[in-house]
């Protein structure tokens, strides 16, 4: 039987954390400065539903907050700021970081 405490010790790579599609279109939000209000506005989903997929993603990152989520997720080709990092990604980024700030003024003004 495997110890748990063991596992928690294995190095994380790439390909060993598995996230959705939603997942990944939340971290293109997170990356933006969205907030979590901001990003169920954009997926049309509740303020709650967004919680609990940053929190399953920085689970599965092994990441504590917001920023270090963002420096994963750039580190790993998950998001391209201003077509930095954009040619890792293999294919197009869900939202464009900066397109996003602009996507959340509008929210803001509507």
């Amino acid at each position: 039987m495997t110890n748990p405490a063991e596992s928690n010790q294995t190095v994380i790579t790439n390909s060993s954390i598995v996230l959705s599609e939603r997942e990944l279109q939340v971290i293109e939000l997170v990356a933006a400065g969205l907030t979590n209000q901001d990003i169920a506005l954009k997926l049309a989903i509740s303020k709650r539903t967004v919680d609990n997929h940053i929190s399953n993603i920085l689970t599965k990152t092994k990441t504590d907050n917001r920023v270090s989520l963002v420096r994963w997720a750039l580190q790993w080709g998950k998001v391209c700021i201003d077509e930095v990092n954009c040619c890792i990604i293999g294919t197009p980024p869900v939202i464009n970081v900066l397109d996003a700030k602009d996507l959340g003024q509008e929210l803001e003004s509507a």
